[in-house]
């Protein structure tokens, strides 16, 4: 069989694996869920920059009391359910088809794994801790400081991992070649996987970030194809067919919410992905939805405190903005998910062009 088709077909065996066993997991997952009431007690959350948000609450005091957080586990367990398996049957029943589609390897799929376990736990944790009161209904579970913390710890491992292990001290600049930044590779990796975590916020509407990571991790997935980094670009689809699974119950009305042991995980595994794939710069342009996110809170929290409490949008995220302007949630959504691909066409364009 010719190598490229083995190839497609690695990537392609894990992704439809994925998304059925989490069709087969959610209603046990999401049983135990509506069974112990895995949601927030009281509607409404805290400003990042500190205080109430009252027209967020206005908009969302029917939605968020009643509907599960912890849907992110669909996601990671799906994938991680289908990379065990495949291993597993590499390691019992070696021959060729089973150690093909074993995608679990050393130079391209262990950190960001590993990344995806640690956030997504992590995350699993702060959730726990919000749905069951054990923290400030407002400010939510384990406090910013402590989940920025964390994410600090594992970029740090990963600049490490990358530096030490992987001898990775340049950067790829699409169209002029790579620029070698030395030990400044570490600070730089640091910096941009904070950075993408703080997309996560864009968790916040029915299907609206499980859409936006769909599009960015399937176009890594088919950069890191080209690259002929087919583990890579299997891990990348894995977790396409957990987020597809996912959607399949998070679309209007949703079954339960990413929440933050999804966000956590898919955020960190992302930006790992971007630098294996030494597309990171191109990150900004494929994930630009996140960024637009990020930004939108940055610039809301800025004006505030320099303007004398003056705001730039009815409410941040801008996602939420919108909703506040008079658009249906769907609609944003539907747009969110259109932009996301659009961004990540041209990224994938300028990617194997650059």
């Amino acid at each position: 069989m010719d190598t490229e088709i083995i190839n497609v077909v690695k990537v392609i065996t894990p992704t439809t694996i994925a998304f059925f066993v989490g069709i087969i997991i959610t209603p046990i997952i999401s049983g135990y869920l509506y069974k112990n009431k895995m949601w927030k007690k009281r509607a409404g959350k805290m400003a990042l920059g500190g205080g109430e948000t009252p027209i967020f609450n206005k908009l969302h005091k029917d939605k968020e009391v009643g509907t599960p957080k912890m849907g992110g586990i669909i996601i990671w367990g799906s994938a991680f359910i289908t990379i065990f398996v495949l291993w597993l049957l590499a390691f019992l029943f070696p021959n060729f088809t089973t150690e093909k589609l074993s995608f679990l390897s050393r130079n391209q799929t262990w950190l960001p794994l590993f990344t995806l376990l640690v956030g997504s736990l992590i995350g699993l944790v702060d959730d726990y801790f919000e749905v069951t009161g054990k923290a400030d209904y407002l400010a939510g579970g384990l406090s910013l400081k402590k989940r920025l913390f964390v994410v600090l710890i594992v970029s740090i491992m990963g600049a490490w991992w990358f530096f030490v292990k992987l001898e990775m001290t340049s950067i790829l600049v699409p169209f002029f070649g790579t620029l070698n930044v030395g030990w400044l590779f570490i600070p730089f990796f640091i910096l941009v996987m904070l950075g993408v975590y703080s997309g996560g916020v864009i968790d916040g509407l029915d299907g609206l970030a499980g859409g936006v990571f769909m599009s960015s991790f399937a176009t890594y997935g088919v950069i890191a194809f080209f690259q002929d980094q087919i583990d890579l670009a299997a891990f990348c689809f894995v977790l396409v067919g957990g987020l597809l699974a996912f959607l399949w119950f998070n679309i209007p009305p949703a079954r339960f919410y990413m929440s933050e042991t999804g966000t956590m995980g898919l955020t960190m595994s992302l930006a790992v992905i971007a630098f294996l794939t030494q597309q990171v710069l191109l990150l900004p342009l494929i994930a630009f939805p996140l960024v637009v996110t990020t930004m939108s809170d940055i610039i809301q929290i800025s004006s505030k405190k320099l303007r004398g409490g003056k705001k730039v949008f009815l409410v941040a995220p801008i996602h939420h903005h919108f909703e506040a302007i008079g658009w249906p949630s769907y609609k944003v959504t539907m747009r969110y998910w259109v932009i996301s691909i659009i961004c990540a066409i041209i990224g994938l364009v300028v990617a194997l062009i650059g």
